[in-house]
């Protein structure tokens, strides 16, 4: 895995399609993504004159992200961040928006955070632990490295809320690369894992077809036979799904138990968002390790014709259509999440490589 953070001398290209600048002006939207293989937080917005905003902030493996009102949530190599929005309605800081500055930092040491989120209560149904219950944010985790779902603490590395119902034990072992998470009415709901193994790293001999969906609140698979799942969503009274092995997004039918596909994604499926009739896909270049290689989405590559990308694909979800995307060439190759900023022309963030944090004093 490359680990090196895009440079000067690294070469990076972003490009948009045609419609890809005024449809971000007509739904008033920006965006901004992780890609953990270059260390890097990018926000995609407007300038002025309509052309594309780019700004791009370091951190080091940052991956899951979350955005909630003028919160701005992010994994990172051994920490989460909370980040605002300090600017407030109609204000401006060098023609941005939009200003997230990094407010508070967990130190949780590296678990492989994947998705992240906040819940509307501070513990499921059950299974409210023993330490912890002075914490304020309700910012719950999957922590892949110990194969479950978890909450900040205050005095520790994380809180354990809930496992897979095959894990026997919590170690540090990944095994069962759990990886995604689905929030409904505020609760985490729908997880996703690579397989059912109990053993160390045992999703790596499962990845062509053993990735299944858990119910949280039941314990049951809900679905079994997908490849390599990632990022659950609730959204529209469905459960949306990237059968990332495949390259195929779409949503779960939950009555019948089968996986229904809208639309193939030309690369290796990771984060998703939505907004308004429309999701917004992250996909990657696929490594070529044992990983990545041998999965489906090879050979649908070849039937097709068409080579791996990475970038982000806005996807029409009233016909399954990719009608907008953004293409990312050179120094990032892989993507792991996306998030909506709804109502923001042209974000930007604070970061710690240049004295400027120095100066963002705000006072509530």
């Amino acid at each position: 895995m490359n680990q090196n953070p895009v440079t000067a001398t690294n070469r990076l290209e972003i490009n948009a399609s045609r419609q890809f600048t005024p449809w971000l002006l007509e739904q008033n939207l920006s965006l901004a993504f992780t890609t953990y293989q270059a260390g890097k937080l990018f926000f995609i917005g407007l300038q002025q004159g309509g052309k594309l905003s780019v700004f791009e902030r370091t951190f080091e493996r940052c991956m899951g992200l979350y955005a909630y009102g003028s919160s701005l949530y992010m994994s990172s190599l051994y920490q989460l961040w909370r980040f605002e929005n300090i600017l407030q309605p109609g204000q401006v800081h060098d023609n941005y928006d939009a200003v997230y500055l990094p407010q508070i930092s967990y130190v949780t040491g590296d678990l492989d955070i994947h998705d992240i989120a906040l819940s509307n209560s501070p513990f499921p149904k059950g299974k409210i632990p023993s330490s912890g219950l002075n914490n304020s944010e309700n910012l719950i985790f999957v922590n892949t490295l110990f194969s479950c779902l978890a909450k900040v603490s205050p005095t520790h590395s994380f809180i354990p809320l809930w496992q897979p119902p095959f894990i026997s034990k919590l170690a540090a072992e990944d095994r069962c690369h759990f990886n995604g998470l689905a929030m409904r009415d505020g609760q985490p709901r729908y997880v996703t894992v690579v397989s059912q193994s109990d053993a160390a790293e045992g999703w790596r001999d499962r990845r062509a077809d053993g990735g299944c969906i858990i119910d949280v609140e039941s314990n049951e698979i809900v679905l079994k036979g997908l490849s390599m799942p990632h990022s659950p969503r609730w959204y529209r009274d469905k459960l949306w799904l990237l059968n990332s092995g495949t390259g195929d997004f779409g949503y779960v039918d939950l009555e019948r138990g089968s996986f229904e596909p809208v639309a193939f994604c030309p690369g290796y499926m990771r984060g998703c968002a939505f907004h308004g009739n429309f999701a917004i896909v992250g996909i990657s270049q696929p490594r070529h390790n044992k990983t990545f290689s041998g999965l489906p989405l090879d050979e649908k590559l070849q039937q097709k014709n068409v080579e791996p990308r990475c970038g982000l694909l806005v996807i029409d979800l009233r016909t399954g259509d990719i009608v907008h995307s953004l293409r990312i060439e050179g120094a990032v190759l892989e993507l792991y999440d996306v998030a909506t900023l709804p109502g923001v022309r042209r974000p930007m963030a604070i970061g710690f490589k240049s004295d400027e944090i120095r100066r963002m004093v705000t006072m509530g």
